[in-house]
């Protein structure tokens, strides 16, 4: 264990990696319920998209442990699987089997351009004012997901909320505005007595204090009513989603997948934007999650880039990390589920110190664990993990004592970049809006040759893909 993974030299040891791994299990266990809830509504089978969600989530995240020896955990991303259901089914009209073919040939289009070193160039391209305001600004966005999943805010109408009419259009209502519900329900006090639990042992310096603070949060929320304990050893259905797997297994290769996806001319160009609205949102929100998460803590250090430049191949952490991403999509989606990608819960796991793969490894085998114990894993309330999402949040904020903030020619692409990836609850626009000002700056201070070329390709990418979204 300690040859393999490396625990002395990436100072840890195997305690800290279990609590790590066990950590982000539970801050991203929801998606195993969420997923299959937001794309059953396309018409795949429940049970089996809530199968193909737990083993993409395993064999992902077991390929990043193995394979790039990091702690990150891997699962259908939520953002990409709104963008499937809402956008590509509903609002484009093409079938969950076309989406699924299309987000399988986003993963290969993915792996090549991980192979050909493209998304390692994108990483050095991106300046150093930009890649702390992403750390900080994911740190404000992993925050607001905990405060947002805490129920403490409330909207007039919630705009990551979408009402499909019956004639299948899809409608959103951009003008809610947040405020601070009222602190009188049962879930939003034992949010409230979540945070001081997990902010007290932390205060107190006691080992393991974010998971001990899901722990004892979901305890707490038992006798108030808000942990329903009743399911616990129910397993009926079983069998019935291994049944529906058979369904969605391979069904991106069928006669209604991609078999049908390019058989109408008229459509091949819109095909070709969502596959490429699908992979510029997965580069950007992995390439994000792992600039955020790992530069802070040395997971991804100077060194590693260093070795990403003189060694072929995938000698490095880091390019052996974006290949496992890589090739997470397409094995989701032969499953049946929208795009696995690395998720941003993996920072809680990191902030309770989780260095190494074996984080990842506790996480997979968890999650595998979930086809015969999901109800147990059920019972985890979202008031329990958001107090662990909040406290990363803070943790990563002092990434931004990084950049100039005096310097107007700095800070206004900094901001933007950190504050719209909460604002459009997307890393990757986020990085996009940064990118964009950052030209801005360099041209109106007649600098532009200073800006790297890649940056100025993805730039005009992302300003495509929003005139193409603004017109879908």
């Amino acid at each position: 264990m300690e040859e393999f993974f490396k625990l002395k030299e990436n100072g840890t040891n195997v305690s800290t990696e279990i609590l790590a791994g066990t950590t982000t299990f539970f801050a991203m266990s929801y998606i195993i319920f969420v997923n299959p809830a937001m794309l059953a509504q396309t018409g795949i089978p429940w049970g089996g998209v809530f199968l193909a969600t737990i083993f993409a989530a395993t064999i992902g995240t077991l390929i990043m442990a193995l394979f790039a020896n990091v702690p990150y955990a891997l699962a259908p991303g939520m953002g990409l699987n709104a963008f499937f259901t809402y956008t590509v089914v509903f609002g484009l009209g093409f079938t969950w089997q076309q989406a699924l073919a299309m987000v399988f040939i986003c993963g290969v289009v993915n792996i090549i351009i991980t192979v050909t070193k493209i998304r390692k160039a994108i990483i050095k391209a991106i300046p150093l004012s930009i890649q702390h305001a992403i750390g900080g600004g994911i740190g404000i966005y992993i925050a607001y997901i905990g405060i947002k999943n805490a129920g403490l805010i409330n909207f007039t109408s919630d705009p990551g909320t979408y009402i499909v009419a019956e004639s299948g259009t899809v409608i959103a209502d951009a003008s809610a505005v947040p405020a601070l519900v009222s602190l009188n329900s049962a879930p939003v006090l034992l949010a409230i007595i979540g945070f001081i639990l997990t902010i007290v042992l932390l205060i107190l310096n006691v080992k393991g204090a974010i998971l001990l603070g899901i722990v004892g949060t979901t305890l707490i929320g038992i006798p108030m009513g808000v942990v329903d304990i009743s399911q616990i050893g129910t397993t009926s259905g079983i069998e019935q989603s291994f049944a529906e797997l058979g369904i969605t297994f391979g069904a991106a290769f069928g006669p209604d997948g991609i078999q049908s996806l390019f058989s109408d001319p008229a459509k091949i160009p819109l095909v070709l934007i969502t596959i490429f609205s699908f992979s510029l949102s997965d580069t950007f929100d992995t390439i994000g999650t792992f600039i955020g998460t790992g530069r802070k803590t040395g997971i991804f250090t100077a060194e590693d880039e260093k070795a990403m430049d003189e060694n072929p191949g995938f000698k490095s952490k880091m390019d052996r990390a974006l290949f496992a991403d890589s090739i997470a999509t397409s094995m989701g989606a032969i499953l049946g589920t929208s795009n696995t990608t690395t998720f941003i819960e993996s920072a809680a796991g990191i902030g309770a110190g989780g260095r190494t793969g074996l984080t990842s490894l506790v996480t997979s085998i968890l999650f595998l664990a979930c086809v015969l114990i999901a109800p147990i894993a059920g019972i985890v309330p979202a008031q329990a993990t958001a107090p662990a999402l909040v406290i990363v949040g803070i943790m990563m904020l002092s990434s931004f004592t990084e950049i100039k903030w005096d310097d107007f020619e700095e800070a206004v692409p900094a901001f933007f970049a950190a504050l719209f990836m909460t604002f459009s609850y997307n890393i990757s626009y986020g990085i996009a809006t940064g990118f964009i000002f950052y030209i801005l700056v360099k041209v109106c201070k007649k600098e532009a040759e200073e800006v790297h070329p890649i940056l100025y390709v993805s730039a005009v990418l992302f300003i495509l893909n929003f005139i193409l979204l603004a017109r879908m």
